[in-house]
């Protein structure tokens, strides 16, 4: 299940991106003290009281403008609320309450969510000023006084934050059993017209021209095989040509679905083979831990010679070298050619990721594998594993405590994955290898 996402908002310049890095723990947004500096969304994760959760930093909102940089700012803070589980609306405590901030009000009451009424700049500890008294007429309960600069009153910010997160009725427990599924891929490589074909009807535009899908849209699905949400991003371009805001946003909007997806499926046009952006595309999600299907679209273009579908697949795995554990499927969006296959490979990486092995049952593969071939040596000092164990899933986690960290060598690490997946199998997903020296007694 994906994380709660919290969404920072408010008119420009009352410290939206202060108060972002101060929750992120790191100087992610731009902070200047000039209206309109943070033109993108920014996206992070952190925790609070053991629970995990993403913030996400937005432009100011300003209602009412005619300036083009304030009106996209305005559309991407409102994407943002939609996405959003809780929404934190921040004030300035030193200018009080504003017309914007009224009409931001009123617009973020439309949105039906849970709101935290922020009020910043209130850098002084001491009694509560009089004064806080008067963001009570904004209509969205009691405000959280706040030093994003300082950090005085993010712990109480937080703590009403992880409130809202909670759903003491269970209401969503059968969200359990939904499996989320990111389309990602390069402009026009047939992302919109599979999920098209899938859903038999026509619910995201489909063009030839490349880019038409600006923003990542959520479509449930029910059939046989179960449960799933879709989510067709916008293609993802190279830098060099990302020239325009709504490409940037575009990137951006493609990063966080992959992050709340439980499992990707990487398109890649038959005709183009893997270009240099997709092993890009495909890097975002190897590197996000997510179970991954490589589909190779518009397969019924294709010249048909002898060999050639096992030609190509070895060029997949070829120039996608550090994702050969992802399946590879040839499938043509159009046609409908292998289509329905895809929600096998889905449900099959999807378990893949959650698998879970017992600490002994991994430690007769480490067992074995040591056997086979022996813990490297540095200087007369050998390696020495002691245990490994599973500590998590989705991305399958597992941490190898050993004596010195710094004579475990990367190949030996690979080597012990590579163990691992010939006994479980684990295909379609990454695997994460952590190493840790074990605490010396005393």
């Amino acid at each position: 299940m994906a994380n709660p996402l919290v969404a920072i908002v408010g008119r420009p310049n009352v410290g939206k991106s202060t108060l972002f890095n101060r929750l992120a723990g790191k100087r992610l947004s731009i902070v200047e003290d000039t209206p309109g500096v943070t033109r993108d969304r920014l996206y992070a994760k952190t925790d609070w009281n053991g629970r995990n959760f993403d913030i996400v930093d937005t432009g100011g909102i300003e209602p009412t403008t005619d300036n083009e940089i304030l009106i996209f700012m305005r559309e991407q803070a409102m994407l943002a609320i939609e996405m959003a589980d809780v929404i934190v609306f921040v004030t300035d405590f030193t200018t009080g309450v504003t017309a914007t901030d009224e009409e931001v009000a009123r617009m973020l009451n439309k949105a039906r969510k849970p709101i935290i009424l922020a009020v910043n700049k209130m850098d002084s500890i001491g009694p509560v000023h009089p004064d806080i008294y008067e963001f009570y007429s904004l209509g969205l309960g009691e405000p959280v006084s706040l030093s994003a600069a300082h950090g005085h009153g993010t712990g109480d910010l937080l703590d009403e934050c992880v409130k809202l997160f909670d759903d003491p009725s269970g209401e969503n427990d059968d969200d359990d059993d939904i499996i989320r599924v990111a389309v990602i891929g390069k402009p026009n490589a047939g992302k919109s017209s599979l999920i098209n074909k899938i859903l038999g009807e026509v619910r995201v535009i489909v063009s030839p021209v490349a880019g038409t899908t600006r923003d990542a849209v959520d479509t449930s699905f029910e059939n046989e095989h179960g449960k799933y949400v879709f989510i067709d991003t916008a293609g993802l371009r190279r830098k060099s040509k990302i020239d325009s805001r709504i490409e940037k946003y575009s990137v951006l909007r493609a990063q966080i679905a992959i992050e709340r997806s439980d499992v990707c499926v990487i398109m890649i046009d038959a005709q183009e083979g893997v270009t240099e952006q997709d092993t890009k595309v495909a890097g975002l999600a190897h590197e996000a831990g997510k179970a991954s299907i490589i589909v190779v679209n518009k397969w019924d273009l294709i010249e048909k010679e002898t060999n050639t579908m096992e030609n190509m697949r070895n060029d997949v795995r070829r120039d996608l070298s550090y994702m050969t554990y992802a399946p590879v499927l040839f499938i043509s969006a159009l046609t409908g050619k292998r289509v329905d296959r895809i929600f096998e490979l889905i449900n099959f990486v999807s378990e893949q990721a959650s698998m879970r092995i017992t600490t002994g049952t991994l430690n007769g593969v480490l067992a074995d594998a040591q056997m086979r071939v022996q813990p490297p040596t540095d200087r007369g000092r050998r390696l020495k594993i002691f245990y490994i164990t599973q500590s998590g899933i989705k991305p399958p986690t597992f941490i190898c405590f050993c004596n010195d960290s710094e004579l475990f060598h990367f190949s030996y690490l690979r080597y012990l994955e590579n163990q691992i997946r010939s006994v479980f199998g684990l295909e379609g997903t990454p695997i994460r290898m952590i190493v840790r020296e074990r605490e010396k007694e005393n």
